[in-house]
């Protein structure tokens, strides 16, 4: 008997990534490398670094997601207010 995730409808995941996002980091990484060792320019590997820590997944919420979400709820997006006197 074979169990599959969620009915085969679950995004392809590696580690804390999508493999769209692991393959994204991997080319990203490959233009650092290049860029490092030839250019000795580090903005790009920055970059690269930046979007693996926000593309991490947990529970199908990446880190960029929870901080839209909560940019929305604290700063963007106008909350319920009753008055009453």
């Amino acid at each position: 008997m074979y169990m599959y995730p969620d009915n085969l409808k679950a995004k392809a995941t590696l580690w804390l990534w999508e493999l769209r996002d692991i393959g994204i980091i991997g080319v990203g990484l490959l233009i650092s490398v290049f860029a490092l060792s030839q250019v000795g320019f580090m903005l790009p590997i920055v970059v690269t670094a930046a979007y693996a820590f926000l593309s991490i997944r947990f529970e199908d919420t990446s880190i960029l997601d929870f901080i839209r979400y909560a940019c929305a709820f604290f700063i963007f997006k106008q909350q319920m207010y009753e008055w009453r006197s």
